[in-house]
């Protein structure tokens, strides 16, 4: 089957852009041929193949045409979309966080219902390999909430695991050791404000980043609370997390229980925690699986791929 279709001119620049990744994406998704002249797309393959492009290559078109920047992972994310029988504009089209320009918004089916869920429940975790958005988009969702003073302030933990005795052995106070482990959640704010507002924030004690450790004996209020990396903490841990947020507060819990640094014999809070809580009204589980990464495409094979050799040798974490 051979088919030939016309396209605005700005749409065929973004088909185009980025040597051709977009394209490369839809002949490797549809195993067809596709070939972009000026303006024209002509497509060929088996009539199942063409029909599946040229549906995903329309929403593409609305897409650029209402002024979202597309990928090569855009055409994933729309067939997604498509096979959930979900609208791709409701996917694409809510903004969770603008900053210079940039619009922050789900990219995939699960990750708009884990956007959803944060907003309705007080509890939300975000289960999934690495490159999901999982961390990304809550702390996106913290700093709109704080922007609209929906919280007082925004805080952001995570266990240091690998420090353990060995942070006497590092120089600098407290918070110097434990800097590199609580790093990528400041590159993520300093993505989303303004390196002045941030400090501005944490002067005034309105975005505080601290290990978990830090949480100990306290109750948080009116806070937005995000706790990363929570396969890393023992069930201990979690319970002692979950007992101090207080009224008006929001708590996000992310990890992935494929990359576990605890001791084999130690079990993982995160783990144990779906098994006693999957039940209770206003707390949400959100599962992500390799098609939400939003990465390299690469990483998406690497994701399958290890998930693929646990099961075969039967290697995964089950505690």
């Amino acid at each position: 089957m051979r088919e030939v279709l016309s396209v605005p001119n700005e749409v065929a620049a973004e088909l185009a852009a980025v040597d051709d990744g977009i394209l490369d994406a839809l002949r490797d998704r549809f195993g067809c041929s596709i070939l972009l002249r000026g303006n024209r797309l002509t497509l060929e393959g088996g009539e199942e193949a063409v029909e599946g492009a040229r549906t995903v290559l329309g929403e593409l078109v609305e897409l650029v045409e209402a002024g979202h920047a597309i990928g090569p992972g855009t055409v994933d994310a729309v067939v997604g979309a498509l096979e959930a029988s979900a609208d791709v504009r409701d996917v694409f089209e809510d903004v969770v966080w603008r900053h210079r320009g940039k619009k922050i918004t789900p990219k995939t089916v699960n990750q708009k219902r884990y956007v959803d869920a944060i907003r309705r429940c007080t509890i939300t975790f975000g289960i999934g390999p690495a490159g999901t958005g999982k961390t990304y988009l809550a702390m996106a969702l913290a700093v709109a909430a704080l922007a609209e003073r929906e919280v007082g302030r925004i805080i952001l933990t995570r266990p240091a695991v690998e420090a353990g005795e060995r942070l006497g052995f590092l120089p600098g106070d407290i918070l110097a050791k434990v800097d590199p482990y609580l790093r990528p959640l400041f590159d993520a704010l300093y993505d989303m404000l303004d390196a002045d507002r941030l400090a501005s924030y944490m002067e005034k004690g309105m975005v505080e980043v601290a290990p978990l450790a830090f949480m100990r004996g306290r109750t948080l209020n009116d806070s937005f609370i995000i706790l990363d990396e929570a396969q890393n903490t023992s069930p201990e841990q979690m319970q002692m997390f979950l007992t101090r947020f207080g009224f008006g507060s929001r708590v996000v819990v992310t990890g992935d229980v494929t990359q576990i640094d605890l001791p084999r014999d130690q079990a993982s809070g995160l783990i144990h925690v779906r098994e006693i809580l999957a039940e209770i009204e206003g707390i949400a589980f959100i599962e992500f699986g390799n098609q939400d990464v939003v990465r390299h495409k690469l990483v998406q094979r690497i994701v399958e791929a290890y998930k693929r050799h646990a099961e075969e040798t039967g290697t995964e974490r089950r505690r």
